[in-house]
């Protein structure tokens, strides 16, 4: 019978538990993989893919794994968590404000030493 994880979680886990499907959404994104392929990667309905990414502390550690594994061969969870993996930062990098307008005269004049 299934029953709710979240009354039995303290709200800091359940915030944890958002966090890790954050990662794992941003992680498929820099993958540029959608969601139903990883999901079918992984053995698994669209659907849990979407609670996954959610953060449903329902979820078994072993549907992550997959997830994960889907996603990223080879990939640990611990370099999940610290967003070691090369697409991350490269996905940090293009996700970066970056300045669009030139510089007006007045400006460049300012600068001017």
């Amino acid at each position: 019978m299934k029953y709710k994880e979240e009354p039995l979680l303290t709200p800091q886990h359940l915030v944890e538990a958002e966090g890790l499907g954050i990662k794992l959404v941003r992680l498929r994104r820099a993958r540029k993989m959608r969601q139903a392929d990883a999901a079918a990667r992984a053995g698994l309905a669209r659907s849990t893919a979407v609670l996954i990414e959610k953060g449903d502390p329902s979820r078994t550690l072993g549907q992550i794994f997959r997830y994960l594994e889907a996603i990223a061969p080879g990939l640990s969870l611990p370099a999940l968590l610290q967003e070691s993996d090369p697409s991350l930062t490269t996905l940090a990098q293009a996700e970066a404000t970056q300045r669009v307008r030139p510089m007006s005269a007045a400006e460049l004049q300012a600068l001017d030493f």
